[in-house]
This record gives C-alpha cells, sequence and structure tokens, in this order.
C-alpha cells in the first residue's frame, strides 16, 4: 500500500476511535441516547459518510456545535469559553498578530502573570501553541471554542482595529501634505486664469499627487461609497458618503482646489481643460492586498467651481449571496421561489441608493451556470461578473435600454437582466420577452412594491399582460447596523403600534420588558453609532389573488392590503424585526421609511 494511502487509512482509524470516546462521552452526559449513538457510529462505520461523529452530529442538526464542544472540551481537560461574554483588552490581542490568529484559528483571551489564555479550535495543536509561547514568550493555556466565534472575534479586533489604526496614520499624513504644500507656496495665483498646461504641471507636482491619493484611499478604508469634492467660496470641502449618509471629512485650502480636481480628472481621462459641460470617466485603483477597486467619475459645473462626486466599486459587493443580504426566512423563501421560474418578469423597486443593483447581482449569481445564457444591460456596467455576458447603454450612440434589449432577444439568452425600465418601450420589450419563455430581472424607482404595478400601467402596459407576465415585484431600502463595539441597552419612549407587538407574540402590557439597542458613538463607527447596512425589504408574489385585482386595475392600495392578508410583510414591519433582533435602530428604520 503506497505511503499516502497507509497514512490515509491511519487517521481514519483514529478518527474512528476518537468518535467512540465521544460517542460515549454524549450518551453519559445524556446529549443521546444509546440507540442514537449506535445508529450514527454505524452509519460512518460502514461508509454511508466520510463525516467524523462531530460534524455528522452537527449537519443532521441533533445536536449543536455547543453542545458538542463543552463535551470535547471536558474530555480534553480544557475549559469552554463563548467568546460573545468576553471583552478582551486590546493590548492583549497585539500580543499575537492577525497572521497568526487567522492562521492558526486561535484568539488571545487575557493574560495571568506569565500565562496567556486563548481560545482554539484545537487545543491539541500543539504547533499552534509553541508558536504563540515563542511570540509572546510566555506559557499558553489553551481552551476550547467554536470556529465561528473565533473568527468574529479575529474580524471584530483584528480587522477594525488595523482599519482604524490606518486611518489614524492617513490623517496624519493629509496634515503633513497640507504642510509641505504650504512650504512649497504651489499656487500663488490662484485666482489667474489658468491654462490646460498650467492645470496639468499643477496637477503632476508631487504633494498635489499625494494628496489625490489619500482622498481616494481614506475613503476605501473608511468604507465609503462615494466621494464629493463640492467647491466653496473659500475652501474645497472634502466628504465621503460612509453607510448611506453624507460626513465631512476634511476641507482643503481653495488655492489646492483646481490641481486636485485636474488630478483626478487627469487619472479619469477626462478633459481638464473643459470646465463649462459636465463629464463623465472612470479609474482604477491596485491595492496592495490585490483588490482592484473601480471608481465612476462625474463633474459638474458650479458657482465656485467643478463639482466632482467619485462612486468606489468595490468588486466584492457584486460577490455577495442573497442570504446575506438579510432577507428574514420567510421572504428569502418567496423570492428564490421565483427565481426559480423558467419564465416572467421579477422586479426589484426602491429609490436610487437602496441596493437594488446589489440585489440583482447577487440574483444573478445565484442563477448563472454554464448551462444558461445570462445577459444584461446595464447604465453604466458597474462590476464584472464571470459567465455572463455584460451590455451597456451608449444613448450618444443610438444604443438605448429599448434597441439594447431587442438585440440581447436574438443573442438566444435564458435570463436577462435590465438595469432599470425607464419607459414604455423598454417596458413592452421586456414583457413580450417574459412572454416569450425569457426569466426577465430589472428594476423600477417606485415607493413599495404594490406600487410597481401601478407603475406598469402609468406606462399604458395593459393589464392582463401585466397578471401575466409580472411573477413578482421586491422592494427594499437600506438601514445602518449598530456598531457593535459600542452598542448598549435602552429603553426608548415611544409608542410601538398594538399590531406590530401582536405579530411578535407582545402583549401591550409587556412593552416595558423590549430590549433596544442603540450604539453609543465609538472611534472604529467615527461616533455615529452605526457601521456597515443591511437591507429591509417586502417581497410581493403575483398570486392568483393579486391577478384578479390587477386584472381589474385596482390601486396599489388595494394590492398592498391583499398581499399583506396573503402574509406579505411590509418594509416597516420587516425593519422592526430587525429593531427586536437589536440589529438596527427605530430612527433608523423611521428614516428610511418615511414614517412618524
Amino acid at each position: 500500500m503506497p505511503k499516502s494511502e497507509t497514512t490515509y487509512a491511519s487517521n481514519q482509524v483514529l478518527d474512528r476511535r476518537e468518535d467512540k470516546v465521544l460517542a460515549k462521552a454524549l450518551v453519559e452526559r445524556k446529549l443521546l441516547t444509546i440507540q442514537q449513538a449506535k445508529e450514527a457510529l454505524a452509519k460512518l462505520r460502514n461508509g454511508q459518510s466520510s463525516k467524523t461523529l462531530e460534524q455528522y452530529l452537527i449537519d443532521s442538526k441533533i445536536l449543536s456545535e455547543e453542545a458538542i464542544l463543552e463535551t470535547k472540551a471536558s474530555l480534553w481537560n480544557v475549559p469552554f469559553v463563548d467568546l460573545k461574554n468576553y471583552e478582551v483588552d486590546p493590548e492583549v490581542v497585539d500580543m499575537v498578530p492577525a497572521k497568526v490568529a487567522r492562521e492558526y484559528m486561535l484568539f488571545p483571551l487575557f493574560r495571568i502573570d506569565e500565562t496567556l489564555l486563548i481560545a482554539m479550535t484545537d487545543p491539541k495543536d500543539v504547533k499552534a501553541i509553541d508558536k504563540v509561547s515563542h511570540i509572546t514568550q510566555l506559557e499558553v493555556s489553551p481552551t476550547l471554542s467554536t470556529r465561528s466565534s473565533i473568527e468574529d472575534a479575529i474580524n471584530r479586533y483584528y480587522g477594525d482595529k488595523s482599519d482604524v489604526v490606518i486611518a489614524e496614520a492617513a490623517d496624519e499624513e493629509i496634515q503633513d501634505i497640507l504642510e509641505s504644500i504650504e512650504a512649497e507656496a504651489l499656487d500663488e495665483e490662484s485666482e489667474e486664469e489658468k491654462t490646460a498646461q498650467d492645470l496639468e504641471r499643477l496637477a503632476e507636482e508631487a504633494p498635489v499627487v499625494k494628496m489625490a491619493n489619500k482622498i481616494l484611499i481614506n475613503a476605501i478604508v473608511e468604507g465609503a461609497s462615494d466621494i464629493h469634492l463640492n467647491p466653496e467660496e473659500d475652501q474645497l470641502r472634502v466628504r465621503y458618503r460612509v453607510d448611506g449618509v453624507l460626513r465631512n471629512s476634511f476641507n482643503l485650502p481653495k488655492n489646492l482646489q483646481d490641481a486636485i480636481i485636474s488630478r483626478i480628472k487627469i487619472l479619469s481621462n477626462l478633459d481638464i481643460a473643459e470646465h463649462r459641460v459636465p463629464q463623465d470617466g472612470q479609474l482604477r485603483l491596485k491595492l496592495k492586498d490585490g483588490r482592484a477597486i473601480d471608481i465612476r467619475v462625474s463633474t459638474l459645473p458650479s458657482a465656485y467651481g467643478e463639482n466632482v462626486v467619485l462612486r468606489v466599486l468595490d468588486k466584492s459587493a457584486a460577490l455577495l449571496k442573497l442570504e446575506n443580504l438579510g432577507f428574514e426566512e420567510d421572504a428569502y423563501k418567496v423570492l428564490t421561489d421565483l427565481l426559480s421560474n423558467a419564465y416572467g418578469i421579477l422586479l426589484v423597486t426602491g429609490p436610487t441608493g437602496s441596493g437594488k443593483t446589489t440585489t440583482l447581482y447577487a440574483a444573478l449569481n445565484r442563477l448563472s451556470t454554464i448551462e444558461k445564457n445570462v445577459i444584461t444591460l446595464e447604465d453604466p456596467i458597474e462590476y464584472r461578473l464571470p459567465l455572463i455576458r455584460q451590455s451597456q447603454v451608449n444613448i450618444k450612440a443610438g444604443m438605448t435600454f429599448a434597441k439594447g434589449l431587442r438585440a440581447i432577444l436574438r443573442q438566444d439568452p435564458d435570463i436577462v437582466m435590465v438595469g432599470e425600465i425607464r419607459d414604455t418601450e423598454t417596458a413592452n420589450i421586456a414583457i413580450q420577452a417574459a412572454l416569450t419563455g425569457h426569466l426577465v430581472l430589472s428594476t423600477l424607482h417606485t415607493n413599495d412594491a404594490a406600487g410597481a404595478i401601478t407603475r406598469l400601467e402609468e406606462m399604458e402596459i395593459e393589464p392582463f399582460l401585466i397578471a401575466t407576465a409580472v411573477l413578482g415585484v421586491q422592494a427594499q431600502r437600506l438601514v445602518r447596523k449598530i456598531c457593535p463595539d459600542c452598542k448598549e441597552e435602552y429603553h426608548p419612549d415611544i409608542d410601538i403600534p398594538k399590531e406590530v407587538l401582536k405579530k411578535f407574540g407582545i402583549e401591550d402590557g409587556d412593552k416595558g420588558e423590549l430590549k433596544f439597542y442603540r450604539g453609543r458613538g465609538c472611534k472604529r463607527c467615527k461616533d455615529t453609532g452605526y457601521r456597515g447596512r443591511i437591507s429591509i425589504q417586502e417581497v410581493l408574489p403575483v398570486t392568483d389573488r393579486i391577478r384578479k385585482l390587477i386584472l381589474k386595475s385596482a390601486t396599489s392600495v388595494d394590492i398592498k392590503r391583499a398581499a399583506i392578508e396573503e402574509g406579505m410583510r411590509p418594509l416597516v414591519e420587516d425593519g422592526w424585526i430587525k429593531v427586536l433582533k437589536g440589529i438596527t435602530t427605530v430612527e433608523e428604520v423611521l428614516r428610511v421609511t418615511n414614517m412618524d
């Protein structure tokens, strides 16, 4: 027998021995019956599964991971630690490098004299223990914890901590650059009319190049979706949109304005001599970690100079999965059922910046396979996706949504994604495509899901076509998530609707027992109390009842009422669920849903 096969066989024997020991311990602790233990070991022994007993019991949902690990901890004579209950001293975290923590899947908890306590997924990993002991020059005492909780702790303490350090370093560097610019007296005649050559020379000055780079890098570090360069009478204001809210970052001297904006225009292949008309361009940044960030640039003439807005497009957003977008279980099932149809049209609605494109890309990632021809028509293409043919609208060249969609239908598509239905012609072609055997995904600008039906009617689409072609409508908004580092419990003085309380099984008299959360504000969230965003949704499937209402040209109010009676959870109610789960705040839900 080859050596590799011998090793594999011996490992299997070792695993099976450990399985028997674990099974016996679980029975002794009355977590498994003798019959359950015998059946599980028999399946593993007979080759019905290549998993360990631990994996089998967890995947089969017979026992939780925590229950099994607590048992293993007692077998190995090590403590079991739930990291959710730990607040770790940053100085202790700094003792173990992030690279080591991720490589060996461990996390430092606290130090007692010359002993460092660490959480591990495998407390028997002698190599990992020796590595930490060598780095810290301390005796290491291992504990057992779940992989997911260790990963969460690593991301929370190492990921965010490094971001803060980078951001602070960037702020200091910006100040250094400003001081060097003042020392060099970069542009003493800022009020004079500059030629294109002057602007190009200024834009290539080392301090200006550094400052433009810092503006871009800072935005990526802070997780900004947009960068705003706003000229004012006596300064150039730099603002970042983070988690959907604009906030001031820093202000630059007015004499830097033309040079900074010209630098951005050069990077975006725009005409630096043209200030009188809007321009659009794009640039790409390659980061040291290998990520490529695309940035879409738009300029607009204003009273005090050219206003520049840069949209930051991080490709990782296009790789999100539907299950990670914040759907509650029932709404997720309805949406995936709609996506399983071979033909029909599914609409995603909401205002600008509500995450519609991200949801569409997540749906395409789910649907795209080598057996299906998926084609998109976008304005513009925000992210490049594998296996998908993406085309862009070009109005100047005559490539409108309607013309592009006609051409796509001659390309033998199975699935078509249209960035937005803006006019009657595009709506008609999309409906016809849905009726002729294609699954069509698109967006509309409406306030709620039911409003999409009446919006199509306003586009002069016949009700019988809408009732036949439309599979369903999903509406959404983005709410900011409470910062996990400064999250605190509180009791708001608000009147919660009785019908909302009833849906959550809460009697009116028990309101005082409800737990609400908010962020106090800290360094990591820039004192906002929020970090990151999640979507709230409502999903309206076109059922027989809804179809009859559409054929009668019912109002959106009637359609919405019927959908709620059939089980649709409206946006506000979905927001309340996330409030009661401690994900977001009451104020956020009311802000994005325009409710009092």
